[in-house]
């Protein structure tokens, strides 16, 4: 009894101060990092947000000046009056996207899987496009649809623009000025954008699920539609998201490959502030063509069952 006594620990003193914890350093650290962001986005992005709103509201005259009347009506006038070439837009960029599908889906599985060591080769061809300038990528298509050119030639041998002549998309021989050179031009713009979530998303697959797959007796078609598309979903919607959100907005490819009669939203956005100066009118339909690929947006996202977007 005497031998526990002697071994156990002596309480400890009253009046003994207990040590501080610690303090943090660099709390403030993350918030000090993400400072120079946020000003950006609210010198750059947020204020001239709310620069437009008022002047979608406005009424007047460049000579006269413009005021702040609360004029809401600027916004069903512009609407009512320029609703073709919303849908147009859609139309156009909605094709673009599905066109960048089915011929980015496709170089990005052969990237991620089969291209071995001429993986970096093939992805530099993706991006090379990148390193011209936006405005030579859709002039050099002007000479590729060129009337005289090889491209019309063979659509010509082949009756393919009698189709096309038939679905209203060409006219006659001709493919500059119609909508399907609109559509050529917004589907080699955008591609690597939608090349490259989709082989992010393809390389992040697992490879012995397809010997899984396999060992269960499933066949290649059956392991891309059971495991492989399904787990590159979020490169999908990340790839559809990227290509057709600029394309509604893009106003070059229609100036210089389509007509008057192919004429997007972005032309119009781009006439009212630069020539007719109409900026309440240009204001506002900024912001429908804003509001409304937000909400398509945010359907597609609902509707595609993925939220883990790459």
């Amino acid at each position: 009894m005497a031998t526990t006594l002697a071994e156990a620990p002596a309480p400890p003193a009253p009046d003994t101060p207990r040590p501080k914890p610690p303090r943090r350093r660099g709390r403030w650290t993350p918030y000090l990092l993400l400072l120079p962001g946020l000003l950006w986005l609210v010198v750059f992005f947020a204020l001239p947000m709310v620069y437009q709103a008022s002047t979608s509201v406005q009424t007047g005259s460049l000579e006269d000046g413009y005021e702040v009347t609360w004029h809401f009506a600027t916004y069903w006038d512009a609407v009512s009056e320029y609703w073709p070439q919303f849908l147009r837009s859609v139309l156009y960029a909605g094709s673009a996207t599905v066109l960048c599908l089915l011929l980015g889906y496709p170089l990005a599985y052969l990237i991620a899987f089969r291209a071995g060591r001429w993986r970096n080769l093939v992805m530099i061809l993706v991006i090379a496009p990148f390193f011209t300038s936006f405005l030579i990528r859709t002039l050099a298509w002007k000479t590729i649809l060129a009337d005289s050119g090889p491209v019309v030639s063979a659509l010509n041998s082949l009756h393919i623009l009698d189709v096309t002549s038939w679905l209203g998309m060409t006219a006659g021989d001709r493919v500059l000025a119609t909508p399907l050179a609109v559509i050529c031009g917004l589907t080699y713009n955008f591609l690597p954008f939608m090349i490259l979530p989709l082989y992010t998303s393809l390389e992040r697959i697992d490879g012995r699920l397809h010997e899984a797959a396999g060992d269960l007796y499933a066949r290649p078609f059956t392991t891309f539609r059971k495991v492989t598309f399904p787990l590159s979903m979020p490169g999908v919607v990340s790839g559809t998201l990227l290509t057709f959100i600029p394309a509604t907005g893009d106003y070059v490819n229609a100036d210089l490959l389509g007509s008057t009669d192919t004429r997007m939203i972005g032309n119009v956005i781009q006439t009212q502030f630069l020539r007719i100066l109409d900026y309440p009118t240009a204001a506002a339909l900024s912001f429908v063509l804003m509001f409304a690929i937000l909400l398509m947006v945010t359907l597609y996202i609902r509707k595609s069952g993925t939220e883990d977007l790459v």
